[in-house]
């Protein structure tokens, strides 16, 4: 593993470690030419990767594995408001401004995604960046969205390595075409089903007799458990094995011990829904929920100590006030809104989508020496297609 801390490279060709790439396709619809949130025209994502040092911890100096991943979902949204709205399936976890986009219907920022005890510092450096994008002067207020899930078992949590110029060069080298998965950015130090965790995306695109619509989901996977974890309908997590096991095909813990003694599960999970369609927030609201299915597909139970909480936008509708306007701006605006007897596609598009980025996450990812010698295993690609060709039982 190469330890780095400075923004990661993003043009490059797709990783070929998703799940598709593999054979393994979950669910019916197909997925977009990235099989990612940027193929939802106009979002970016970009990502600050901090991985560096050896050994035991040190609290302020390392070792130190985590960083920084931001989601443009269009050039200034606080100019071009999107409609938006999350869902919480667990809420032992954080995600910033969400009262905002509850009361409003709208995202008017970017997002940030980090450790938990980084938000703070994304947050407030979201604002100044916003700040330098606006004319001087010009008043204004910012409620940026920052969402969190806990790094403290791989990485330096309470050393505060991320920092505002982290965030301005996420911002810098955010992409709207293939980005990195799995150890990179905020998913650097994230565990997820016992194997390591991290960033994952997927799209899904529906029919053109219901729109042609594109979903896009990025996930920060860092929840579940490895015994319950389901990939395509098969519970896989009990079957496959990885240095450290009591036994071959065993689930058990990875040496050495790690330091931190919460309940497997006590992890979370953050789901970054994006899509063309022309949603009203209430229809946002609804896609955030069926992402959560996505999660329970993969085993997930949103767990009391997991915070695991969706976030849905919708670019479809481009011409939304900003603002409070000027006084004789007219009292309304037009919309377009999709017809809700025409929304199942777009249920079963985040659905599976949420599903197969969660696997993205893991299959990208790659083992990880942490603080004090803790290790997580890379998802073991060759016994999981073994699983999936019949050599091995998969029931």
């Amino acid at each position: 593993m190469a330890l780095t801390a400075s923004p990661t490279p993003l043009a490059h060709a797709p990783s070929g470690k998703k799940a598709r790439d593999l054979g393994l396709r979950m669910g019916d619809l197909p997925n977009g030419p990235l099989n990612a949130i940027t193929d939802v025209a106009g979002v970016r994502v970009g990502h600050t990767t901090l991985a560096y040092g050896d050994g035991e911890l040190a609290p302020g100096h390392g070792p130190v594995r985590t960083g920084v991943t931001v989601i443009l979902p269009n050039e200034r949204p606080w100019r071009q408001p999107l409609f938006a709205a999350p869902h919480t399936l667990n809420g032992n976890g954080e995600m910033t401004g969400l009262e905002l986009v509850r009361e409003s219907g709208l995202l008017t920022s970017y997002i940030g995604l980090t450790n938990t005890h980084s938000v703070g510092v994304v947050r407030d450096a979201l604002v100044a960046h916003e700040a330098t994008l606006r004319p001087s002067g010009e008043e204004y207020w910012s409620l940026p969205v920052v969402a969190e899930t806990w790094d403290g078992l791989l990485n330096d949590l309470n050393g505060f390595h991320v920092t505002a110029e982290h965030v301005f060069d996420a911002v810098a080298t955010a992409t709207a075409g293939a980005f990195p998965e799995g150890n990179v950015g905020s998913g650097t130090g994230m565990v997820a089903h016992g194997f390591k965790g991290g960033i994952g995306s997927a799209s899904r695109v529906v029919s053109q007799a219901d729109g042609g619509f594109t979903v896009g989901v990025l996930v920060q996977a860092n929840h579940g458990k490895r015994d319950r974890l389901v990939i395509d309908g098969r519970p896989v997590g009990r079957h496959l094995a990885v240095p450290g096991d009591t036994a071959p095909g065993a689930p058990g813990q990875a040496l050495p011990r790690p330091a931190s003694q919460l309940p497997e599960g006590s992890g979370s999970i953050i789901v970054i829904v994006a899509t063309d369609a022309p949603l009203l927030p209430h229809q946002c609201a609804r896609l955030a929920q069926r992402a959560t299915l996505g999660i329970a597909r993969t085993g997930g139970a949103g767990e009391n100590g997991s915070g695991d909480i969706a976030l849905c936008f919708a670019t479809g509708n481009d011409a939304i006030p900003a603002g409070h306007g000027a006084a004789d701006a007219p009292p309304s605006y037009p919309l377009t809104a999709l017809r809700n007897e025409r929304i199942d596609p777009l249920f079963y598009a985040a659905i599976e989508a949420t599903e197969e980025a969660i696997v993205n996450a893991m299959l990208a990812a790659e083992t990880m020496v942490g603080i004090n010698g803790v290790v997580r295993h890379a998802l073991p690609h060759d016994q999981l297609v073994a699983l999936f060709s019949g050599d091995q039982g998969g029931s």
